[in-house]
């Protein structure tokens, strides 16, 4: 028999008596429920919702009395970013009479799992609002990094019956295309061990900790699939250290910070997402969170996975290791492990120690790749699972060009996206050897946020490339280049998502050219 699982919430209409004419609120004892039980975490102003089409969870259902006839509106937006309003996703509008009243919301199967505000407005006024977690298979490890063959907690929250769950390694796999059939909410690999089934009927309303055990493979980037039984699908990522780190000559670090500055899940149920971006009051992120979209990093397809894939596919002999490390290692240890170290993505927030290992390897002669923009901004802080952001670094006296030899310069949001052109030719030739690039000729495509030199940067940094008044007169990126006597060789992209474009053909042949200079 249906049933509604009242949570008692009472929300008052923002009406005042002179709005109708004198008459009292016109809608009062408001209630939500979602016509089951209630999932761990929720609360008077936050519900849980369930698309799965199981008949569990399906719909909110807001209950209230009208004190006489009305025109009610439900809106449903989400949070996207700190920058830009809510987005409407839904709005249903109902001419009601006076008394008991109810109004439903069943979201699509193909909305995106996360939270949402729901407005109340009773003739164009706000009678009250809460926030509707639309659950799908949300799966997060409580690390972001895992040594092969250890135990690993998965903590998973969904309400499906059933789970089944399979290990990948992401970047070896052909297929499909990074350019089209592979999506955003997506993460695709070749396959690592058998698919395991798992019965889920006990743990339908609360999240739990699934104890599994991570490959013995290479390093690299892993992630789980979970995929339910009545078809949603989750994706939980971790990077695979190495069995021992020095293992290759060349360390590649993935940008674990940043993946969960940009996460916007909501875990507080307040509506919006629990990052700065989304609200600079926020301090600090919680580093163990599922990501958003079913659990795939924001944009590491265009920003990372192209590069990732030309180095399998040019079988690069690299370890595979994350941010952490970096904070873990000295110096003097990283220029004895690696002769290499390429930064694959954008690493926006370094630690003290990070930075001053960096700095300090390139000082004793090691090597620095740089495959994005808006590398080493702002200074952060660990504390247990919690990462705090703290001042840039420049405003600390340093500049990151000093380092990397360019540094952030502007930001467009994607509004203008160009090809670089050839400008260093005749004073770095290696570079584009083989290529049949001369300077004035142009290639691959990039743009979003751009690096660019400053006073700070080395003595003898050579600009290869670049993206002439990108973003306005004066505004260019820039792709360097420079060495220093002690030995040490740094290449920067200079552009955002430069790493997404690894895999076109002119790209591929200058970075194979950059990445022998930087080994040799």
């Amino acid at each position: 028999m249906w049933r509604l699982a009242f949570l008692g919430l009472l929300l008052l209409a923002l009406t005042d008596g002179t709005a109708h004419g004198g008459s009292a609120q016109l809608l009062t004892d408001l209630r939500a429920g979602n016509g089951d039980g209630a999932f761990a975490g929720d609360r008077r102003d936050l519900i849980t919702v369930s698309p799965g089409g199981d008949h569990l969870r399906d719909a909110a259902i807001l209950s209230f009395r009208l004190a006489r006839p009305a025109t009610v509106t439900l809106e449903v937006s989400t949070e996207t970013s700190r920058e830009t309003p809510p987005r409407l996703v839904y709005s249903e509008t109902h001419e009601l009479v006076a008394g008991e009243q109810q109004v439903r919301w069943a979201p699509s199967t193909r909305l995106e799992p996360r939270t949402y505000r729901l407005r109340l407005l009773a003739d164009g006024i706000e009678a009250g609002s809460l926030v509707a977690r639309v659950l799908g298979v949300d799966a997060g490890f409580s690390r972001q990094w895992y040594r092969p063959g250890s135990s690993a907690n998965l903590v998973v929250s969904t309400d499906a019956r059933s789970l089944s769950l399979q290990f990948f390694r992401a970047g070896p796999e052909l297929r499909p295309s990074l350019y089209s059939g592979y999506g955003t909410n997506e993460l695709f690999g070749v396959s690592v061990g058998s698919s395991v089934r798992v019965d889920w009927t006990a743990h339908r309303d609360g999240a739990s900790v699934l104890r599994l055990r991570t490959p013995r493979g290479p390093s690299g980037l892993y992630f789980v699939r979970l995929r339910a039984g009545d078809g949603r699908v989750g994706f939980a990522p971790f990077v695979l250290l190495p069995p021992r780190l020095g293992g290759n000559h060349v360390a590649v670090v993935f940008a674990t910070n940043t993946w969960q500055a940009y996460n916007h899940r909501d875990v507080d149920g307040d509506g919006v997402g629990d990052t700065w971006y989304a609200d600079n009051a926020v301090e600090r992120i919680d580093l163990t969170r599922p990501y958003l979209h079913r659990g795939v990093p924001t944009r590491i397809r265009a920003y990372q996975l192209g590069f990732l894939r030309w180095l399998y596919r040019e079988r690069k002999r690299v370890d595979f290791i994350t941010d952490r490390q970096l904070d873990r290692i000295g110096p003097k240890r990283l220029r004895r492990l690696y002769r290499l170290v390429v930064f694959l993505g954008h690493h926006e927030y370094m630690t003290r120690h990070a930075y001053d290992t960096t700095t300090g390897f390139r000082d004793l002669g090691g090597r620095l790749l740089f495959t994005s923009a808006t590398n080493f901004l702002y200074r952060v802080e660990h504390h247990g699972h919690w990462l705090y952001r703290k001042e840039p670094w420049r405003e600390l006296g340093r500049p990151e060009s000093a380092l990397i030899g360019v540094q952030y310069l502007s930001n467009d949001f994607g509004a203008h996206q160009g090809h670089y052109e050839v400008v260093g030719a005749a004073h770095a030739p290696w570079a584009f050897r083989g290529t049949g690039m001369v300077d004035g000729d142009t290639f691959g495509h990039g743009g979003i946020e751009i690096d660019a030199r400053t006073a700070a940067s080395p003595p003898g940094t050579v600009v290869l490339a670049t993206m002439r008044d990108l973003h306005g007169p004066g505004l260019s990126a820039e792709m360097t280049y420079y060495e220093t006597p002690a030995g040490a060789r740094v290449f920067a992209a200079g552009t955002l998502n430069f790493a997404g474009t690894a895999l076109e053909p002119r790209v591929s042949a200058l970075l194979e050219n950059v990445w022998r200079q930087l080994v040799r």
